[in-house]
């Protein structure tokens, strides 16, 4: 695709709780090789919205969906404009700002030089994989993975649903340890072992596709950490061989759950002889931390 002809740019403002959503859902909703959304801050708790459009966006359609995120006053906030030609995406990208979480800095080429040294620095730039950081599932599990590192240093630890690779390679970064990781999309495979590359952690992680926990490579595994960024259902279906992957006093983080669907995860583990230690609630999404007795 040309992304330097002229193009179609919606943009609004918002308090930043309702741009993340916005941005959340347009993400979402929209195909990330023909249109691109970010999310900035532009003052004090005041955030800008841009969502660049390779063609003529059914505006109806657009403004319904920040209608759903944020309200209709948002929506009617929403204007359009044509752009001259220029490199949209990379406009885009310099637009997204660092992802703080905890001691995990998530960040795009553009800011790699304002990572403080006692922090660490992941850079994920946009691509084809899901996940730069920026959305609330990725963050809550970072969230979880700090303060479970504060505690103890998993030996073995497993990411299920990889996307780009930023959970398996923060795991290995922090940890300095052997990271197995996995994802049903041969994409997101090459993506995520390209990114560890770049951020120095490909020696320690193994990315491999693999749909579930079925697969011979995880067969007689155990596993001190699980992480598992996917959908409620998935999540369901796989909590027998999560279960049987997580060794005796392992943790398995649970995410991509919107608040509705996080009691049924719940259940599903505790099934499994798991109890619920944390839950964390970050823009609308709900990451939980499980650990086997």
């Amino acid at each position: 695709m040309n992304t330097t002809g002229p193009t179609i740019v919606a943009r609004l403002e918002a308090p930043e709780p309702e741009a993340r959503r916005i941005a959340n859902l347009l993400s979402e909703s929209f195909d990330p090789l023909e249109n691109a959304v970010s999310a900035f801050e532009i003052a004090p708790r005041q955030w800008a919205v841009t969502i660049h459009f390779a063609s003529m966006p059914n505006e109806t359609a657009v403004r319904a969906l920040v209608g759903l995120a944020a309200g209709s006053d948002a929506a009617n906030a929403l204007t359009f404009e044509t752009v001259a030609e220029q490199d949209w995406v990379k406009q885009s990208l310099e637009g997204l700002s660092p992802v703080r979480a905890g001691r995990f800095i998530v960040h795009g080429s553009h800011d790699r030089g304002a990572v403080p040294p006692n922090r660490i620095g992941i850079e994920i730039e946009a691509a084809l994989a899901f996940g730069t950081g920026h959305h609330g599932t990725t963050r809550g599990c970072l969230l979880a993975l700090d303060r479970l590192l504060k505690r103890k240093k998993p030996l073995r630890v497993l990411d299920i649903g990889t996307g780009t690779g930023v959970l398996a390679i923060a795991a290995a970064r922090a940890t300095h340890r052997r990271v197995l990781a996995s994802d049903i999309d041969p994409v997101s495979v090459r993506v995520a072992d390209a990114n560890a590359h770049a951020n120095r952690a490909g020696g320690r992680i193994t990315f491999l596709r693999a749909a579930g926990l079925n697969a011979a490579p995880f067969r007689w595994r155990m596993f001190d950490l699980v992480l598992a960024n996917i959908l409620a259902a998935p999540l369901c279906r796989m909590a027998a061989s999560a279960a049987d992957v997580l060794s005796p006093g392992g943790t398995i983080v649970l995410s991509g759950l919107l608040p509705p669907h996080a009691n049924a995860v719940i259940a599903a583990y505790r099934a499994q002889r798991l109890r619920l230690e944390r839950r964390i609630l970050v823009d609308g999404w709900v990451t939980l931390v499980m650990r086997r007795g």
